[in-house]
């Protein structure tokens, strides 16, 4: 893939303005520079009144007027992807999961913490505003048929700005649900650093999962179009409420939820369970590695022993030299598990290998997979490490697959801002069909969409740069979400094991085959 062609330092530094290019040898990356520029990515998604701290500085105010016709303010939160559209649901996972990256890994980002808590921030300011009215819930802002048949900027958008809410007449558990999620995993950012907001968060999360939980259905059905086939929910809404009352524990400490997550876990596993499932849309393996550290409470002492063995199950489904693994690699290692957007299962599964290695390792177990392979917790750093260096640019094509990251990285990244010259370079309004030669056309993308991870490369390690093949080249927030705190550990973090040996992976997996 040599015809690739890379910016140059002088153009990068005139359309970014943000960051310094970093070249990083093969094998050697600099996870600092890709943590910061991982979070500044969610600066280029951000929908509403930019603050004049915005650093991404080609991006303008956007979608002012969210909401007004409905007399109710909807201005904020993040594009999730491409296009420009607010999709809740998959907008709360990436908040739950920024949420996750800084409980767990904050320590690890430095000076990067504050830009880490300033994006969390901006979604549940949004989350705020989505959940003030009692027994209803926002659930998505702009009509996806509209938005996807336009290729326009965001701040020119002038397609429809549908409204679409659950209620307790036509809920959305899930929505609902997930966003209790976030804001009560958000809550335990702020604890510290502003208890007030803390305590706020905390108690609308109470109250959104009191909702999503009195009065159950899926937003499938509650808003139709607006949800499917962008993000229908296939695997039910019950993970997400046991998800949520997961965290509202960790938040609270509140015994109700430990005991709703003890007296509901069994109905998951008979309903929807698929314990090695992970993403916006199944919280099922999440589940059970975020409880995996917790106590044995009063009502069950003993614990939850079905939490420990499906989050050892959900292991030895990854280890590429597992005799139970069900999901492929790729030949220069990368797992591979989606054809759609493949890296939010790269960045959502290494993470919680990471996380499940930390309770190893505190706890002094291991993973057994079968009566051959024993899994302990450098093994499981070392997988997770093994597939952010592929995203850095230790694979096939010696290529990074963060925008603004290496030498080599996507020129023509599937994302209408980006693609389409700025307000600054063309200050008049670009109609619906204005922007439609810039997504044919083969030059490079004018605005560098910094730190934005794209869908990835086919399972044959290839990548064809191309705006149109969307499946490969459009980054999304769930993408990058748990990647912060992949980045942040790594970031401070030598890993010097018998396991990473660059080409472990790829040998294990030919045994294994």
């Amino acid at each position: 893939m040599g015809w690739l062609i890379s910016f140059s330092l002088v153009l990068f530094l005139s359309v970014s303005n943000e960051m310094t290019l970093t070249v990083a040898s093969k094998g050697q990356h600099s996870y600092a520079d890709a943590l910061a520029k991982s979070i500044l990515f969610f600066e280029g998604q951000r929908s509403g009144k930019l603050p004049a701290s915005q650093r991404m500085t080609w991006r303008k105010d956007s979608a002012l007027q969210d909401g007004h016709y409905m007399k109710v303010d909807l201005v904020g939160g993040y594009y999730d992807a491409g296009d420009n559209v607010k999709f809740n649901f998959p907008m709360a996972f990436s908040t739950t999961m920024l949420a996750w990256s800084v409980v767990a890994f904050g320590q690890s980002m430095g000076s990067q913490l504050q830009h880490a808590q300033e994006a969390i921030r901006w979604a549940t300011d949004y989350f705020l505003k989505s959940t003030s009215t009692p027994d209803v819930v926002y659930a998505q802002v702009g009509n996806p048929y509209g938005d996807h048949d336009c290729w326009e900027r965001p701040e020119d958008m002038d397609t429809l700005r549908t409204v679409y809410f659950v209620t307790k007449d036509h809920p959305g558990s899930e929505v609902a649900a997930e966003t209790a999620a976030a804001l009560a995993a958000s809550s335990m950012v702020f604890a510290s650093s502003d208890p007030s907001y803390s305590k706020s968060l905390l108690q609308r999360a109470k109250e959104v999962f009191r909702f999503a939980d009195t009065y159950r259905g899926s937003y499938n059905d509650s808003i139709g179009g607006g949800a499917c086939p962008f993000y229908c929910d296939f695997s039910g809404y019950m993970d997400e409420l046991v998800w949520a009352a997961a965290w509202l524990y960790k938040a609270s400490g509140n015994q109700e939820y430990w005991d709703y997550l003890a007296n509901n876990i069994d109905k998951l596993e008979s309903i929807y369970y698929a314990p090695t499932e992970f993403g916006w849309d199944s919280k099922h393996a999440g589940i059970n590695v975020l409880m995996a550290d917790v106590s044995p409470s009063r009502s069950n002492p003993s614990g939850i022993p079905m939490l420990h063995a499906n989050a050892d199950k959900f292991i030895c489904s990854v280890l590429p030299e597992s005799p139970t693994k069900n999901v492929r690699y790729s030949p220069g290692g990368l797992l591979y598990k989606a054809e759609a957007t493949n890296m939010q299962c790269v960045t959502a599964i290494s993470f919680l290998l990471l996380v499940y290695a930390q309770h190893l390792s505190a706890s002094n177990n291991v993973v057994h997979c079968g009566e051959q392979v024993v899994a302990d917790p450098n093994r499981l750093i070392a997988f997770a490490k093994s597939q952010v260096d592929y995203i850095l640019g230790h694979n096939p094509l010696n290529m990074s697959y963060m925008v603004g990251y290496g030498n080599k990285f996507p020129q023509r990244i599937h994302h209408r801002g980006s693609s389409l010259p700025s307000v600054d370079k063309h200050p008049k309004h670009m109609g619906c069909k204005d922007g439609t030669p810039y997504i044919l056309t083969s030059n490079p993308n004018p605005n560098v969409l910094v730190g934005a991870v794209v869908g990835g490369p086919a399972v044959d390690d290839t990548y064809a740069d191309s705006r149109t093949l969307f499946r490969q080249s459009e980054p999304t927030t769930y993408i990058n979400a748990p990647l912060v705190g992949l980045l942040a550990y790594f970031n401070s973090h030598s890993m010097t094991s018998r396991y990473y040996h660059p080409n472990f992976l790829m040998d294990a997996n030919k045994m294994t085959e």
